[in-house]
């Protein structure tokens, strides 16, 4: 039976050969695309299997060539560029072996020019877990029958820009970037590597069985900061880590805390929880209550904020009122506009206390001001000269 020791170093095998042909943003990254290629191996031992995400803002950035290394290190790859949820699913449902999916240019899916993929993320979500099915009618005519169709299986994607939010938060994120001139890779030969990364995807396979008894059901020691879903997302990374030994287990929780804070950093969360933050942050901030035609005129002023363009015209009050009722007060009660005196006129507008309850409970905690209290002045003893 192979040991953890063999195994740490199997797994410093995989890194190098990463290494030999990508350029990962950091350490961290190395690290999880490692211990998700071996957990791809090791696929039934877990309730859950996070999807690996290679995104960037720009082209040539590296996403394609990751993907193809994973290609050959990962179980029965498919590579699906532009592929139907429903060919996916019957896929995973119907081979001898369950595919690990590779979905190349998945920005052409879910993109700003992309059509309606719903299915797509349907499939892709479900898949996220154990339990995930997809129904559909299966026959002819009046004799169709409901069937399910299992979903759980491991994806990697490649893209530009984002994912849907519900995808992004079921991932470890790769943020790529076009190489420096100083950062140097081997040119990555088919013909010649792919061979070598099927050595490794073998022996991969040989030390998972040898570890499958261990990790099976495994529940590891997650960082305290890593909670809900991104401890599932981390789970069997870490759990794969564990069963390795040497440095990984380290390397694994360092790579989670670091990756998962620079995932809540850049998650600006749903686009009520934005307003919210915002109007806590840079418009009621210290103000009791704020007439609507004020509280529409600050937010049309912050840089960066989508207040001023929401679809081609700036937010109006119909539509602050619209995102506002579907929070509540403390009382249990839609937020809404409500009378505000303001010189001999009464005009509509909010207060922060209806909002008090629905900051607590949604945003982020406000950012600590980076500059520290002045001291006081000492008592003045003599007149100023001016």
């Amino acid at each position: 039976m192979t040991n953890t020791n063999d195994g740490a170093a199997l797994l410093n095998e995989v890194e190098a050969f990463h290494r030999r042909f990508n350029v990962f943003p950091s350490e961290a990254a190395y690290v999880a695309v490692v211990l998700w290629d071996a957990h791809a191996h090791l696929l039934d031992c877990f309730d859950a299997t996070p999807r690996l995400a290679f995104l960037s803002p720009e082209p040539a950035s590296g996403k394609s060539r990751a993907l193809e290394i994973v290609e050959t290190v990962a179980p029965f790859p498919m590579v699906a560029v532009n592929a139907s949820a429903s060919a996916l699913f019957r896929a995973v449902s119907g081979m001898s072996a369950r595919p690990t999916i590779l979905f190349d240019e998945i920005d052409t899916v879910f993109g700003p020019k992309a059509g309606d993929n719903e299915q797509l993320r349907g499939f892709l979500n479900a898949g996220h877990r154990r339990s995930g099915v997809m129904y559909r009618c299966v026959g002819d005519g009046a004799n169709q029958q409901v069937q399910e169709f299992p979903s759980f299986c491991a994806v990697a994607v490649a893209g530009l820009g984002s994912l849907p939010d519900t995808i992004l938060t079921r991932s470890v994120i790769i943020r790529m970037r076009r190489r420096a001139r100083n950062e140097r890779v081997e040119p990555f030969r088919q013909r010649v590597h792919e061979g070598e990364g099927h050595a490794l995807r073998d022996r991969l396979a040989t030390w998972a069985d040898s570890v499958r008894d261990v990790v099976d059901g495994a529940f590891p020691s997650m960082p305290d900061e890593v909670t809900d879903r991104p401890a599932d997302v981390w789970e069997p990374l870490i759990v794969v880590a564990d069963a390795a030994g040497g440095d990984w287990p380290k390397r694994a929780r360092a790579a989670c805390i670091e990756l998962v804070n620079a995932s809540k950093a850049d998650d600006k969360g749903s686009i009520g929880i934005r307003l919210l933050t915002d109007l806590r942050d840079h418009v009621l901030n210290g103000i009791d209550r704020l007439p609507t035609v004020s509280v529409l005129e600050r937010l049309h002023s912050l840089d960066e904020a989508p207040w001023a363009d929401m679809g081609g015209k700036p937010l109006d009050a119909r539509g602050l009122s619209r995102m506002l009722r579907e929070y509540m007060t403390s009382d249990n009660t839609p937020i809404v506009a409500r009378n505000i005196k303001a010189g001999g006129a009464v005009l509509k507008g909010y207060y922060a206390t209806d909002l008090n309850d629905a900051w607590q409970r949604y945003c982020p905690p406000p950012a600590e001001s980076p500059l520290l209290p002045l001291p006081p002045l000492p008592p003045r003893s003599e007149p100023l000269i001016g």
